[in-house]
């Protein structure tokens, strides 16, 4: 997913966007909810966790904005080198990534009982190697979220190639192909919800079935959103909004977010999973961007911690939650009372452990040990 896109202003040389980062711990949090809630919960609030989902196609725009703000400028000096940023993502991924497979071995032997031997060891193989979202049939196989793993690392064996390619200058024209690309986003959903390939009669987040789970979890359907915010990041350095200007944009573009997740059950739910709300995410993060009340807020310490560890909170949270509600512990502890509250807390707090205890050092060591790439030819 895209939580782990974030580079030290020491490597870019650009200034850090904070705002973003604290802005992840929201949207990380909200996805916590919508796998995890109950109307009861939350009263009028309860169509936010309800619509969550949409958060993680925010990730995959908010992915391709931040690696283009981090790399552009080094791509256009010449030092930008293939194989040290594909080591980056690895050494950024994959330990944590493994973390949550081990701590969700339990539904590893829940796999070996309801799947085939084949499939059992394709989606084995698959998600071993962050690939099972290729197949829809086994694309949440063992740790659920993790399909967005299969997306992200395609992205990111694409990204060097976006990045050279000769994007516009003009906000005009790049503002036409932020306009496409939406649009692209939005093919696949609306063919399907046209030709209905597997006979639903409605479609909702409960739907489950073969190419409907195709249009949603597999890779393809999900470019067009990642190219966008590598297009919208361009866009970016072309506008030079002023401060003021971005925090109207902040503004309407977080209440606009707001008002369509709380009306969500009357929008289709194929078109908000795929890419609907993107013109959305991209006021809200053009208005961040800048520096203003609203990324001063966003910016305080603990949303940028959490920021920070949203990453390890996306791929761990799933089966600590089903471990919490299993292993009885809460009940032994006596804090059952509090729950679902100290639930949430646990995991955020357990995230924030794992980014620390292992993600940023597991990081250092992998960098330390995976090959060196030469240095990049200069111009």
């Amino acid at each position: 997913m895209a939580l782990a896109t974030t580079a030290p202003a020491s490597i870019t040389g650009r200034p850090t966007m904070p705002a973003l980062t604290g802005l992840r711990a929201f949207t990380a949090t909200n996805i916590v909810f919508f796998h995890f809630w109950n109307p009861a919960w939350f009263g009028p609030l309860a169509p936010l966790m309800d619509n969550g989902y949409v958060g993680v196609n925010f990730f995959f725009l908010l992915s391709g904005f931040i690696l283009t703000y981090n790399y552009s400028d080094r791509q256009a000096a010449g030092k930008f080198s293939k194989r040290a940023f594909w080591r980056t993502r690895v050494s950024r991924l994959y330990p944590v990534y493994l973390l949550g497979l081990l701590i969700s071995f339990p539904i590893l032997l829940l796999e070996w009982q309801v799947r085939t031997h084949g499939q059992f060891f394709l989606g084995l193989a698959l998600t071993t190697i962050m690939q099972q979202g290729w197949s829809p049939q086994l694309a949440t196989f063992w740790n659920t979220p993790a399909w967005t793993l299969s997306c992200e690392v395609a992205f990111y064996l694409m990204f060097p190639f976006l990045l050279r390619l000769p994007w516009p200058r003009r906000a005009r024209v790049l503002l036409l192909i932020l306009g496409a690309l939406w649009l692209a986003s939005l093919v696949l959903p609306a063919i399907y919800m046209w030709v209905r390939p597997d006979g639903l009669a409605s479609i909702n987040r409960m739907s489950n079935s073969y190419w409907l789970r195709a249009v949603k979890l597999t890779p393809l359907p999900h470019l067009p959103t990642f190219t966008f915010g590598i297009v919208l990041s361009h866009l970016n350095d072309r506008l030079k909004l002023r401060d003021r200007t971005r925090f109207w944009f902040a503004v309407c573009g977080i209440a606009a977010i707001t008002t369509v997740m709380m009306q969500g059950t009357r929008v289709p739910f194929l078109l908000m999973h795929n890419g609907l709300m993107s013109p959305l995410f991209a006021i809200s993060i053009l208005g961040l961007a800048g520096r203003h009340a609203i990324t001063r807020v966003l910016a305080l310490p603990l949303f940028v911690g959490i920021g920070e560890a949203s990453y390890c909170l996306y791929i761990l949270h799933f089966n600590l939650w089903r471990w919490f509600h299993t292993s009885g512990f809460l009940v032994k502890l006596h804090l059952l009372r509090f729950d679902p509250w100290i639930s949430y807390l646990l995991l955020e707090v357990s995230a924030f452990a794992a980014y620390r205890l292992i993600e940023r050092p597991s990081r250092r060591w992998m960098q330390k040990i995976l090959p060196a790439s030469p240095a990049p030819a200069t111009r």
